[in-house]
């Protein structure tokens, strides 16, 4: 099994020597881990830097004495996938990030689409947001991932075209089967560059909103010839993108 991964906001300079893992993570790994002089672990500041570790020993319940040889940086992946996701009833808002973060999101951006029942306004909206992003750091942790995805403000219908029109590969799943839309599983995929998804929400994405995305160069996709719900359908069609681009392999 791959060792565990603790989140660390910044790495000193020249990352080599003894280091002290703390607070919230310290105490995670010390009294819930319960990790042992020996064993290994993964320091990530979750942007792609991280560090493959030794535990030396422990302090108290919340303190992780490691030794690091080093600090490494992953690549940027290419190409990068980012999902625009309608906002779901209740918790599978949460759920959808988990599970895009487990197989391996670069960014999910939240939408507040026309048949969105949830709305996010005020405060309620910067909780919701703040779960989005904790969930996505959890997660990331959780599937051993040193780049955790970017959960971005909430997004309006015209600033999901706006990134639509910058994309590399811009596509809206869309779930009317006699629309005449392509498979995403055969679409041209590009080498490097941006990949962007729109995935709707329960009551789909409207006419008007499918009329603005394609004439800023999206394509309409299907993935299948069932119907997912929106929060597992970006999942699916995250994992069908990095199989087919080669990042799986």
């Amino acid at each position: 099994m791959t060792a565990p991964v603790f989140v660390v906001e910044h790495f000193r300079a020249g990352g080599a020597g003894q280091y002290v893992l703390d607070g919230p993570e310290g105490r995670h790994a010390v009294s819930v881990k319960r990790l042992q002089p020996g064993e290994e672990v993964v320091l990530t500041d979750g942007a792609g830097r991280y560090a493959v570790c030794d535990v030396v020993g422990t302090e108290g319940k919340d303190r992780l004495i490691v030794h690091m040889t080093g600090v490494s940086e992953e690549p940027e992946p290419a190409p990068r996938i980012t999902v625009v996701q309608a906002l779901p009833k209740g918790d599978r808002g949460e759920l959808a990030v988990e599970t895009m973060t487990e197989v391996g999101v670069d960014a999910i951006v939240p939408w507040q689409a026309a048949r969105c029942i949830t709305q996010w306004k005020g405060d309620r909206g910067l909780k919701a947001l703040g779960k989005w992003r904790a969930t996505a750091r959890e997660a990331g942790k959780q599937s051993r991932r040193v780049r955790f995805p970017e959960v971005a403000d909430a997004a309006t219908t015209k600033q999901v075209a706006a990134l639509l029109a910058e994309a590399d590969l811009a596509a809206v799943l869309h779930s009317d089967f006699e629309y005449g839309s392509e498979p995403l599983a055969t679409v041209e995929l590009p080498a490097e560059g941006q990949i962007v998804l729109v995935v709707g929400p329960e009551g789909g994405v409207s006419k008007d909103e499918l009329t603005l995305f394609q004439e800023a160069g999206a394509k309409a996709c299907v993935l299948g010839p069932s119907v997912l719900r929106t929060s597992t359908a970006g999942t699916a069609a995250t994992a069908l993108l990095l199989g087919r681009t080669g990042r799986w392999s």
